[in-house]
């Protein structure tokens, strides 16, 4: 346990923001999943998802919990899925 009064608001902050950190990190997986759910179901219902999906993450971008290139690498894959679904 930190004795400083600094380094005890530290410890608080970065609580909060692990916590804020693994809700985001959940809630993109988690439509990550429902994507692919959709992609099995077909390509019309994995297209709606698509756009959801792509808000989610680039929502993690903008909050920083997520690197822009890796948020880039999984929609692309995720467009390629659907690509080749519909093909």
């Amino acid at each position: 346990m930190p004795n400083i009064q600094s380094a005890k608001k530290r410890v608080k902050v970065s609580e909060k923001k692990n916590l804020r950190n693994r809700m985001v990190k959940s809630a993109v997986k988690t439509s990550i999943k429902k994507f692919n759910a959709a992609l099995a179901e077909g390509a019309q219902p994995a297209a709606a998802q698509l756009s959801v999906t792509t808000s989610a993450i680039d929502k993690a971008v903008s909050k920083g919990v997520m690197h822009k290139n890796a948020a880039n690498r999984k929609k692309a894959r995720m467009a390629l899925a659907i690509n080749k679904a519909e093909a």
